[in-house]
């Protein structure tokens, strides 16, 4: 992000309270181990079902466990997996939608009718017949989330690629005898990567509350590690005598993602050029 790009970037009050509570979540999630009260797996029936108290801020859960600690290290899973599925998903984009919009012909065919494909079936469900085929456990969510996750990505770099590759400076860059893969690393891919970092971004609150669907429906990660989307379950039929088991994590969740749609949205303002200077001048 250039000086002008990260100036308006902190100009958006919305976005800098969406990273401030994003790096809070962030910081939280990895510190759990040393500022949980109790082990998040640890079991004392002699304490079930007590409300949030001083000794525990957000209650406990059947077996005792405190929610907190749970919610906390529940982060680190939740976060962690989207984030690796994000990163999946745009690393296989990234490559087939540059493969599409460089070479063409049949190439830009099939991986666009694939991405068709997988545009055709409802994410969830694709999800849930993934899941249901394989073993359930923390990598074969990801890996799951991230291949569903790439036909979005790939059409954008696409596009991208599609725009950029006709430019004067690439032909003169090609006429120069500039090989293909130094056309695609040094002149091509760099100007795609604004557009991308937004649409990760954004897209990223979307997979942590797929990989939320997906733990609520038992698919995803195995008891008794935590999870937002778990613990909202294992809630559920408490929620009249227990209302803090799935208030807690589900906030939690809902903030998370609120904060990273705001930190996509500031990052859209901040690298679309566009955005700059037409607010610019409307201030004028």
């Amino acid at each position: 992000m250039r000086g002008r790009g990260r100036a308006v970037f902190f100009r958006r009050i919305p976005a800098l309270a969406g990273l401030s509570i994003l790096a809070l979540v962030i910081i939280l999630s990895l510190l759990s181990p040393l500022l949980s009260t109790a082990p998040p797996e640890e079991i004392d029936l002699d304490r079930s079902l007590q409300p949030p108290s001083r000794e525990h801020p957000f209650g406990t859960d059947p077996f005792g466990r405190d929610v907190l600690s749970r919610v906390m290290a529940g982060g680190r899973v939740s976060l962690g997996v989207g984030f690796m599925a994000r990163t999946i998903s745009l690393l296989i984009g990234l490559l087939l939608g540059t493969l599409a919009g460089y070479v063409g012909g049949r190439v830009d065919s099939v991986i666009m009718r694939l991405a068709d494909i997988t545009f055709a079936f409802p994410t969830l469900l694709l999800l849930i017949a993934i899941m249901a085929v394989v073993s359930p456990g923390v990598v074969s969510l990801f890996v799951a989330l991230g291949v569903v996750g790439w036909a979005a990505l790939a059409r954008l770099v696409r596009a991208q690629v599609m725009a950029v590759r006709e430019r004067d400076y690439v032909r003169a860059a090609r006429a120069s005898g500039a090989g293909h893969l130094k056309l695609i690393t040094r002149y091509i891919l760099p100007q795609c990567l604004s557009p991308l970092v937004v649409v990760y971004t954004l897209g990223l609150g979307m997979t942590i509350m797929a990989e939320a669907s997906i733990s609520f429906l038992g698919l995803g990660v195995r008891p008794p590690a935590p999870s937002w989307g778990a613990m909202i379950s294992g809630g559920i039929a408490f929620m009249r005598t227990a209302p803090w088991l799935t208030l807690f994590p589900g906030l939690v969740l809902t903030v998370t993602v609120c904060s990273l749609n705001l930190v996509g949205d500031g990052l859209r303002d901040a690298l679309d050029p566009r955005m700059v200077v037409g607010k610019r001048d409307l201030s004028l």
